[in-house]
């Protein structure tokens, strides 16, 4: 499905990074995996399908645009060109109004829509010169829909959304699709230790994410674009 296509997979390390990288190397793409924990990102790179095909950047911060411009030349000029993104990074914090200061809201604008921005800003160049290609976000059902004490994760997690849609209407004529997921409860070993009390058995698994990512990346999609997955109930 995706023989020596080229793929970013930001977020490489985390849960659902790591099972996009995985699932797409075991479907033939080639990964240049992003994320800022190098020993985590190497042994995730260490265990993809076909080693030795695939890249392991932990050198670039993508809340740095120049970073960002500098990760896709490196990826194109020793991989030959890119097909995609995939981006995972994300964060997740909350509190109530009168305890959240702008430091949060910081926090979740920079991780979730500045890293978004930058690597998509920098990769559709790349994609432009190869006649098209597949952005795929990761938002969330929290940003479909304000709920207490998520302020700053909501709007930015809404935000996403938002870029997703803006730039789907832009890129289309240019063969550039732009996606995103919308999660809801991922079932992650940080969620369990987090919520011990939460019934997860319908949280939404890593792997369930990573098969959206996929498809939406695929030419299977080829005619979908600006679209918000939700993934999970």
């Amino acid at each position: 499905m995706f023989t020596d296509k080229v793929f970013i997979v930001t977020g490489a390390a985390g849960n659902v990074g790591s099972a996009v990288a995985h699932l797409l190397a075991s479907r033939g793409a080639r990964i240049a995996a992003v994320d800022t924990v190098a020993d985590r990102l190497a042994t995730t790179v260490q265990a993809l399908p076909t080693p030795g095909r695939h890249l392991a950047l932990s050198e670039f911060n993508l809340l740095d645009a120049a970073a960002s411009h500098a990760l896709v030349a490196k990826v194109v000029a020793e991989m030959g060109g890119l097909n995609g993104v995939a981006t995972t990074v994300g964060g997740f914090a909350m509190a109530k109004i009168e305890d959240a200061g702008l430091d949060q809201w910081d926090l979740m604008f920079n991780l979730n829509v500045k890293t978004t921005w930058n690597i998509y800003r920098a990769a559709v160049p790349a994609l432009r010169s190869r006649g098209g290609g597949a952005l795929v976000g990761i938002g969330s059902a929290a940003g479909l829909r304000g709920s207490g004490q998520m302020a700053a994760y909501s709007a930015t997690k809404s935000a996403v959304m938002r870029l997703t849609e803006s730039l789907a209407d832009e890129l289309w004529k240019e063969r550039i699709r732009v996606n995103a997921v919308l999660p809801t409860t991922i079932d992650t070993p940080q969620n369990r230790a987090a919520m011990p009390d939460a019934d997860g058995s319908n949280w939404v698994k890593p792997s369930e994410v990573a098969e959206t990512m996929a498809f939406l990346l695929s030419d299977a999609a080829s005619a979908i674009s600006g679209q918000l997955v939700q993934v999970g109930r």
